[in-house]
């Protein structure tokens, strides 16, 4: 079967996360700008290979202040580490959807991590393009790749959950 290429069409893609703040409500980020592609063996995703490319300066939650701390060097540094990468080891079937297993560097530390990719389906846009989509979803611990701030509060917990939550929208055009 021959290989195809699927490149993410940001017009129709979102990425989020979401971390507890105070322990008592969760505060929403997302990137705005961040690339990624994959390859499969025709429309069929089991063995595909998936990279992605995350802009940390694009990252935004709405607060400019708090988006500037995110970018800081208590928390990305984006002037030492501009990107989020991330680059699939394995993609397994899981009944209509699939688990994805792969290397995500944050702040120059790679971990592996586990997402499920819910799949959405195959469709043909008005203008003739394939699209495939997928509902990302998946954690991972921040401390685990150096992001290490918080403080704690006088009530006891800490400020920031180490927890955080992915989630994504994510379209991607078959290329021809």
């Amino acid at each position: 079967m021959a290989t195809t290429k699927w490149i993410l069409d940001p017009t129709h893609s979102e990425l989020q996360f979401k971390v507890k703040h105070l322990m008592i409500t969760t505060v929403t980020g997302s990137l705005k700008s961040f690339s990624a592609e994959l390859t499969s063996e025709g429309d069929e995703f089991e063995t595909a290979e998936i990279s992605f490319k995350g802009d940390i300066d694009s990252l935004d939650t709405g607060n400019t202040d708090r988006d500037n701390h995110l970018k800081s060097g208590d928390f990305f540094d984006t002037e030492k580490f501009a990107h989020i990468e991330f680059k699939s080891t394995s993609v397994e079937k899981d009944g209509d959807d699939y688990i994805v297993k792969g290397d995500l560097t944050i702040k120059g530390e790679t971990k592996p991590v586990k997402l499920t990719a819910e799949f959405g389906g195959i469709a043909t846009d008005p203008w003739g393009n394939t699209k495939a989509g997928f509902t990302l979803s998946g954690k991972i611990n921040r401390s685990d790749f150096g992001l290490t701030w918080n403080a704690a509060l006088e009530t006891g917990g800490v400020m920031v959950s180490e927890e955080v939550r992915l989630l994504g929208e994510l379209q991607f055009v078959k290329q021809a």
